[in-house]
């Protein structure tokens, strides 16, 4: 069996595309739709076994394509035939690259572009390090495309709707167009073969089944990305990128290679009432009911259509495992002991649309504890925190969309409901000037009193410096084992200062005391210290502290000179942007920004990128909020 993944932005027509070539031979294809949107289909195409894995497009679904991609033996990436759009599968290209897997560009929707397939290809190369090569050139009649001409066979097929193509004669008025686009491709795959280069430069014609034969070379080391043509909605252009997965397409050998596990799994769920279902696919054979993977025994597995059972799956072979919940998407790769590491190029993007979970009632606080961690074992795009002001629980999700699909899962699956809230900044509170504060605590309620004086003197500290104390206390004033819990109640001062914000950056001295033999105890010196520190706070005054993030902005280089007013807008400071050397096309754009910007930063930035762009934000410093 291969498996090939079909990925791009909304509205390329993906899943339109995986349901024309499920069905090439007619028979109805077994497909399963896991988390309500992306799915698994498995269908025959002369004579041998096939699988396409489709996700929806989007960021939100971003994090799901690379468990994906790690089981795929190659992806066909389905593009608008729209030259502008070319931005919008920026992400898809870059990740496609990154995981160096045996790439296909199929242009879709042929039938109403308004842009040349060149300038199509054109676009795409902007985001791309890898060479794209026309594989196939359209045929227009009065405006509108009729068919295609495959560049290296140089046959001429005519559309027709829902039907397979039938050969007709070139046309005469495309001809010098076929030769110059056949001929550039050529020279780009002679670039990787020596022969096919002696062949050009000593002009002799290459045969067709050599030139088949490097496409396929080029393809598998991922040295080019092909790029065919069609209308999925019609039917066009269906068989011809069929019949070149089939004879391209390396096998399950090089994926394992490329890989190094035992088995992936590539998409999971949980169902009511069954618990966890993942999609695992065999990279050798070894995985069946009862054995060991990743550390303990495999359940049950069914076929993609969620009730035919399975035995052991052969290399190659896609299942998907019930009772198994030991199994996660959070290191996917399965060897027989445990996982093995996840290559860079899969990590989600940060999860930066963060909001408070709130259970609608109190009593499923236990339950919602319970179900979120294994909603993190299903969907890399999680994230978990608590918010340190309310010590509530955040969930972090890629957006919107992303963040509903998350609490219907909650409550059909396991019946909580919840409502959100939005996460407030971490505000602080400093000192800007000195003082000292003499404080004594008495208490006498009958037997042993309580007795401790302490002075204390009080100054600020550079920022991001924390808290500091010291003791200079002469003469035993005060007793040596006292000294500390002074030390504790002042740190127990600095939890909520005068504006209620936790308090940072100032150094507390113990210069003198004085202590009674009998009533003064650890609780009466912690006592002391506390209430000293506060009314030196309150006599002093306080200034409120904002956190400012340091935020770098990964865009399309397309978009990256409109952020700067963004930036601005909310009260951020640019700080500069480059080149990103990782990938072409894109830029690295970095700021400083209040953190209560970043939830309107996260908004503003899908809007001005057309979802393209994301961002990671780490604590950079304190300032003072005005």
């Amino acid at each position: 069996m291969k498996v090939v993944s079909i990925v791009g932005p909304s509205q390329a027509g993906k899943t339109t595309l995986a349901e024309a070539l499920a069905t090439l031979e007619g028979a109805k294809p077994r497909k399963h739709v896991l988390f309500g949107e992306t799915a698994v289909t498995r269908f025959a195409f002369m004579g041998e076994d096939w699988a396409l894995l489709d996700a929806p497009g989007g960021a939100d679904h971003l994090p799901q394509l690379g468990p994906m991609l790690a089981a795929s033996d190659a992806v066909v990436l389905c593009v608008p035939a729209e030259a502008e759009a070319a931005v919008l599968c920026a992400p898809y290209l870059r990740l496609v690259e990154a995981a160096n897997l045996p790439t296909f560009i199929f242009i879709n929707k042929i039938d109403v572009a308004q842009d040349r397939t060149s300038e199509i290809v054109a676009a795409l190369q902007t985001f791309c390090p890898h060479g794209i090569v026309l594989r196939q050139i359209p045929i227009r009649k009065d405006g509108h495309v009729i068919g295609a001409v495959d560049l290296i066979s140089e046959r001429a097929w005519e559309y027709h709707d829902h039907a397979r193509s039938s050969l007709m004669e070139l046309p005469a008025e495309i001809r010098d167009r076929e030769a110059e686009a056949r001929a550039e491709l050529l020279e780009h795959l002679a670039d990787f073969d020596e022969t096919l280069l002696t062949e050009l430069i000593e002009d002799q014609r290459p045969m067709t089944d050599e030139v088949y034969e490097v496409s396929t070379k080029v393809l598998q080391h991922h040295d080019l990305l092909p790029a065919l043509l069609g209308s999925a909605s019609h039917g066009n252009g269906m068989m011809r990128l069929m019949k070149s997965l089939r004879h391209e397409v390396p096998g399950v050998a090089e994926t394992k290679e490329r890989i190094g596990a035992l088995a992936v799994g590539a998409l999971a769920d949980t169902v009511k009432h069954l618990g966890k279902t993942v999609l695992v696919r065999a990279l050798a054979d070894g995985v069946a009911p009862g054995a060991k993977l990743c550390g303990a025994a495999v359940g049950s597995i069914v076929d993609v259509d969620g009730k035919t059972q399975l035995g052991a799956l052969k290399a190659g072979e896609i299942g998907l495992t019930v009772k198994t919940d030991h199994l996660s998407l959070t290191g996917p790769l399965y060897t027989a002991e445990g996982i093995a590491p996840n290559p860079d190029w899969m990590a989600a993007h940060a999860a930066n649309h963060r909001l408070i979970l709130e259970p609608e009632n109190e009593r499923d606080e236990t339950r919602l504890a319970a179900a979120l961690p294994k909603l993190l074992e299903i969907d890399p795009g999680l994230t978990l925190g608590t918010d340190p002001a309310s010590g509530k629980t955040v969930l972090g999700t890629q957006g919107p969309l992303h963040l509903r699909r998350t609490l219907e899962k909650l409550d059909a699956d396991f019946g909580i409901k919840v409502g959100t809230a939005p996460l407030t900044a971490a505000l602080c509170e400093t000192i800007t000037g000195s003082a000292q504060k003499q404080y004594r605590h008495r208490k006498q309620s009958g037997g042993a009193g309580q007795f401790a004086d302490v002075v204390i003197e009080v100054s600020p500290l550079g920022r991001g410096e924390g808290f500091r104390f010291t003791e200079t206390v002469k003469g035993g004033a005060v007793p040596r084992n006292y000294i500390p819990s002074v030390e504790a109640g002042a740190r127990e001062a600095l939890v909520a200062g005068p504006k209620g914000h936790p308090v940072v950056d100032l150094a507390v001295n113990l210069s003198d005391g004085k202590h009674h033999a009998v009533d003064s105890s650890d609780h009466a010196f912690r006592t002391a210290g506390k209430m000293a520190l506060r009314e030196a706070m309150a006599e002093i005054g306080t200034v409120v502290l904002q956190p400012v993030s340091k935020v770098v902005i990964s865009v399309p280089s397309t978009y990256a000179g409109g952020l700067s007013p963004l930036v601005s807008g909310l009260k951020g400071q640019v700080l500069g942007f480059e080149a990103d050397p990782a990938a072409k096309g894109w830029d690295l754009f970095e700021a400083l920004m209040p953190a209560s910007s970043l939830s309107e930063l996260f908004q503003s930035l899908g809007g001005a990128t057309r979802g393209t762009a994301n961002f990671v934000a780490t604590l950079d410093h304190y300032e003072e909020q005005y």
